[in-house]
């Protein structure tokens, strides 16, 4: 299986992926409970360029911007699902609450979020914008989010139902 990509050696993975010529796509998110609005994003994503790097919140970084019972999965397991997955070529695991300094080391030719993010709203969007990349805002799967899932799973579970 493809390693995990420390953040010592990504900005050097990426900058010989681009010396090959390769276009570089960012991504990121939770990627907890992986569900079918996920998979559409990352197969939209890498139909963006040549390679989809993924960056995945740590734990501690879940739990902050999630709560106290996210994530379900522990991170060693988020990323090894992602790399199991055809469209993911690479996987990093940030500390941050965003990707913003993984943005930097990366330096993507093309940063990908959900059309639910305004562009000015997208972490590292003006970065990228700077050196001539492109931000692509992709629409979400309607239905789908990992909130709903929790719930339902919640729901599933209680006495009586």
């Amino acid at each position: 299986m493809k390693p995990v990509i420390d953040r010592a050696n990504l900005g050097t993975t990426c900058d010989s992926l681009r010396d090959e010529g390769r276009t570089i796509v960012f991504t990121n998110g939770c990627f907890d409970l992986l569900h079918p609005g996920h998979l559409d994003l990352l197969a939209r994503s890498a139909a963006c360029g040549d390679v989809l790097v993924v960056g995945v919140n740590d734990d501690a970084s879940v739990r902050r911007l999630k709560g106290p019972k996210r994530p379900i999965y522990p991170v060693d397991e988020r990323t090894e699902i992602l790399l199991a997955l055809r469209w993911v070529d690479h996987v990093t695991v940030f500390t941050e609450d965003t990707p913003r300094e993984t943005i930097r080391l990366v330096r993507p030719d093309v940063l990908v979020k959900g059309a639910e993010y305004k562009e000015q709203d997208i972490v590292g969007a003006r970065f990228v914008r700077s050196y001539g990349g492109d931000v692509v805002r992709v629409p979400m799967k309607k239905g789908y989010a990992t909130r709903l899932l929790v719930q339902k799973i919640s729901k599933a579970e209680a006495p009586g139902s």
